[in-house]
């Protein structure tokens, strides 16, 4: 008796390659799915936590993917060839901070589209994209009066990155209320 080997089976159609494709018009390919950075977006990665604390302070981010203990904020093409001048800008310049950008050149894996089934522990959206999904730019990069800051989202994800750093390292400032004492020089 001889068995026949099936053919590989062909993607299913309407897969996630596709879906990036059409209903984003993102660059997308492979298997597992990449997305490719630096046309139609960068990113801004910080840690989960950092992340966290950005979510909570700042509405309008844009599209937000979380993998593993990263996450990966979208933000307009171009901005990460600004990251460092306006970090310097922010007076944040030199302060050892785990914000980092992926520009031109980048790979992103890709989160399952929306809906869709995920395994733990792989990205996920936290804010998922569609189509016309307004990133975070600067007026210079493609920013529009209805594109969400990236100076502010900037600051804030340093600001939280820093926070995380001291809390990791045990020097975190405490929070105080208003029963705070008044400190003379």
């Amino acid at each position: 008796m001889v068995f026949a080997i099936p053919h590989p089976r062909a993607p299913l159609e309407g897969g996630a390659v596709h879906w990036y494709r059409s209903a984003l018009g993102w660059a997308a390919e492979g298997s597992p799915v990449e997305l490719l950075v630096g046309r139609d977006f960068d990113l801004l990665e910080l840690p989960a936590d950092a992340g966290d604390a950005v979510l909570r302070r700042v509405a309008a981010t844009g599209p937000v993917a979380v993998q593993g203990d990263r996450m990966r904020l979208l933000v307009a093409a171009g901005s990460a060839a600004e990251l460092p001048g306006l970090l310097d800008w922010l007076e944040w310049g030199g302060v050892d901070l785990d914000l980092t950008t992926i520009g031109e050149g980048g790979r992103m894996t890709a989160p399952p589209p929306p809906g869709a089934d995920h395994v733990r522990g792989a990205a996920r959206w936290l804010r998922p994209p569609g189509r016309g999904s307004r990133l975070p730019a600067l007026a210079g990069l493609g920013g529009s009066g209805d594109a969400p800051d990236l100076v502010r989202l900037v600051d804030t994800a340093a600001t939280e990155c820093h926070r995380v750093r001291l809390l990791r390292a045990g020097r975190a400032p405490v929070q105080h209320g208003d029963d705070q004492a008044l400190a003379f020089s």
